[in-house]
């Protein structure tokens, strides 16, 4: 009896004291199996060593921008709290007919340069993907510089009083001479999602703290609450087209993120009328997005949004991926509306952004890893060839060990 409990206490001791890395990280856009096999190869593997020069790169880049803050822009919101985040409607231009110019007039498609001006856009979305670079080389490389700019990157966005974000969107996409905010500035905000991903990466890491886990959930639970609750939060979620895709994508993510699965698993549930058969007609046109001045941008867009809700619906229990109207309304009809105009068919619709078939990849990536259709897969390893972003060398190292098994 003794021997036993001394065979159970070594054991305990040795499951204790493995490193915590070892588990797969807390992450919901990026594959946490896939993290932690990769991280448990050798350096010999070959697919390891893709991964890690990608992440590295990146990295090498990330770690010289930042930190970033909203006190940073050069103007103040209506609010007069510079911590609150603005943004300018970027489709929208003074109207030449008006002495002062307002108010503005939509030009579809069209990026009004003014919107530089206010930099917060820019810089919420180079923290999403610097932070979640800088976590990811951390995270396979173990380099405590990576991990500790990640950290900083994180706290001065979000937790140091003196920089920090207000946890609402209030003045998001303003359009001068008409309003000061609108809902359809949360499409923005889909840059947090890579930043709830990094924290799960650094855990463990002795720059990123349990406080300063706890803060930053303490900031999405806020934010969440807003989304939820505010008239512009519920304008979004209200929204037919690709913003309704991303709202409830963005949710979903940060519903997770809290541990809120209830509120999650009935968005995603939600999501199969409300948008996948709403949106897709059944030979896999996008309507809503097709009648927009880049209709090749926005559909493949609308798609990426349902395909990764699909993804976070396969650690939830919701089967998107699978979902199917009795007409054939499905993620994989559009996708395969999209793939003959990305090998080579003349696009039928509006792009004025200029026509780009690799845009396409992302999606059918992700579709190549749950279907696996030969098809997609070829297709994908095609388009891939010169993309080295980390989440694209993710995704094709997945597909080729994928064919090799």
């Amino acid at each position: 009896m003794n021997h036993t409990r001394q065979l159970l206490a070594a054991a305990a001791f040795f499951v204790a004291t493995l490193p915590a890395l070892a588990q797969p990280p807390r992450v919901f856009l990026l594959d946490a199996n896939q993290l932690a096999s990769i991280k448990a190869a050798p350096a010999s593997d070959v697919r390891k060593q893709q991964v890690v020069k990608a992440a590295t790169a990146a990295a090498d880049k990330a770690i010289t921008e930042g930190p970033f803050s909203v006190m940073q822009k050069g103007v103040t919101p209506p609010s007069g709290d510079k911590h609150d985040y603005m943004s300018q409607a970027p489709y929208f231009w003074a109207d030449p007919s008006k002495p002062n110019g307002l108010p503005y007039i939509r030009r579809d498609g069209e990026h009004n340069p003014e919107i530089k001006k206010i930099t917060d856009h820019d810089q919420l979305g180079r923290l999403g993907e610097d932070s979640r670079n800088l976590a990811l080389a951390w995270y396979l490389t173990g380099n405590a510089a990576y991990a500790d700019r990640a950290a900083l990157l994180i706290r001065t966005w979000f937790l140091v009083p003196a920089t920090r974000m207000n946890p609402n969107l209030e003045f998001g996409q303003g359009i001068p001479g008409i309003n000061t905010g609108r809902g359809i500035g949360l499409i923005e905000t889909r840059s947090l999602m890579p930043i709830a991903d990094a924290a799960g990466l650094l855990a463990g890491s002795p720059a990123w703290t349990a406080a300063d886990q706890k803060g930053l959930t303490d900031w999405y639970a806020a934010f969440l609450k807003w989304m939820l609750d505010s008239q512009k939060g519920r304008d979004e979620d209200a929204a037919k087209n690709n913003h309704g895709t991303w709202y409830d994508l963005q949710v979903t993510d940060y519903a997770l993120f809290l541990g809120r699965r209830d509120l999650a698993v009935e968005t995603l549930t939600r999501a199969k009328l409300r948008r996948i058969a709403f949106q897709i007609e059944p030979d896999g046109r996008q309507p809503l997005e097709l009648a927009r001045t880049n209709g090749w941008g926005y559909s493949i867009g609308n798609l990426d949004g349902l395909m990764q809700l699909a993804w976070l619906g396969q650690q939830a229990g919701v089967d998107l991926w699978g979902f199917r109207t009795a007409d054939g309304r499905s993620i994989r009809a559009a996708l395969d509306f999209l793939i003959p105009y990305s090998e080579g068919k003349p696009w039928d619709y509006q792009q004025i952004g200029g026509f780009h078939a690799d845009a396409l990849l992302g999606c059918l990536q992700q579709a190549a890893n749950f279907y696996h259709d030969p098809k997609y897969v070829q297709f994908a390893q095609q388009l891939a060839s010169g993309h080295n972003d980390p989440v694209t060398v993710l995704r094709r190292v997945s597909l080729s060990a994928a064919a090799d098994n």
